[in-house]
């Protein structure tokens, strides 16, 4: 199946869980629709197409709970976009496309969006029909990927890096968290609702280390290459901000080919793990991997 055939079925599903759940358990109407109005400002839905095709590749049917957990997911991805776009964070007036959360609902607002949607994605997963086990890996795990071991350690690091001239590995090292741990949790989440082994969810591991850092490489650099009206979001904040980029270290040319090489390592592992389980298909995995690409 097309990518483009898969995300038509499967995202306007996970969407609906979402705006559902949301619907049904915030009690204050304001709050309510500043939640939504973030979560209905679109985007390509990278991380929820990460459990999606990970359970698929797997062979495993794609049910309302697959849909939940990767809602959730979706929510906290949402939230921290919230709380980045705020004035004390990057200070930004769009995503993806439209009027950030904060431009349109006012600060204090915002800052509750975020706090609704982070807790309502835990909420929304313990109250998932999955068992006991499972369950309290999956909400450990995000708690762990999305937390102060995570995608905020990485964003407190990224805001005093402003201030520093970090070196490539520290750059790297900030990406992993930051952007990368929530791509990681994506893959690991599809693989415990499809039910592998600890093997097997070391090899998706694996390949989200390299997702993630692609993903931020590619950020990176669009943030230089690309406009505002084709990303979605101000470009050339980073540069205005004083952070430190791959394009800032290394230059544009090498800049490319580290997300090529980022790129084809993550294809690589796919590769390895078609031949160690017979039943998995890595083919949807791979086109969500071309999007990475420049």
């Amino acid at each position: 199946m097309k990518m483009t055939d898969f995300s038509m079925i499967h995202l306007p599903a996970v969407e609906k869980e979402i705006v559902s759940f949301l619907s049904e358990y915030t009690s204050d109407e304001s709050l309510k629709e500043s939640m939504i109005y973030s979560i209905h400002a679109g985007g390509k839905r990278i991380r929820p197409l990460l459990i999606l095709s990970t359970v698929t590749a797997f062979n495993e049917k794609i049910d309302r709970t697959t849909y939940q957990v990767a809602a959730a997911l979706e929510m906290v991805h949402t939230y921290s976009l919230i709380h980045d776009d705020l004035p004390a964070m990057d200070n930004d007036d769009l995503r993806r496309g439209k009027p950030t959360n904060h431009k349109v609902y006012g600060e204090a607002l915002a800052i509750l969006a975020g706090d609704g949607l982070l807790t309502s994605a835990f909420q929304l997963l313990s109250m998932t029909r999955l068992d006991d086990s499972p369950k309290l890996l999956l909400l450990q795990q995000l708690a762990i990927n999305a937390g102060t071991q995570g995608m905020v350690a990485g964003q407190a690091a990224d805001v005093k890096g402003e201030t520093q001239q970090l070196s490539l590995e520290e750059l790297k090292f900030i990406h992993e968290r930051k952007t990368g741990r929530l791509m990681h949790y994506a893959l690991l989440a599809g693989g415990i609702l499809a039910n592998q082994p600890e093997e097997v969810l070391t090899y998706l591991q694996k390949i989200a280390n390299h997702l993630g850092l692609a993903f931020q490489i590619r950020d990176d650099l669009f943030d230089i290459v690309s406009t505002t009206e084709t990303l979605g979001k101000t470009v050339g904040k980073d540069a205005k901000m004083g952070k430190a980029t791959y394009p800032q270290l290394i230059g544009l040319k090498e800049t490319k080919m580290a997300l090529k090489h980022e790129i084809a390592a993550a294809n690589t592992v796919i590769d390895q793990l078609e031949k160690t389980v017979c039943s998995f298909d890595g083919e949807l995995l791979r086109q969500v991997i071309q999007q990475f690409g420049a």
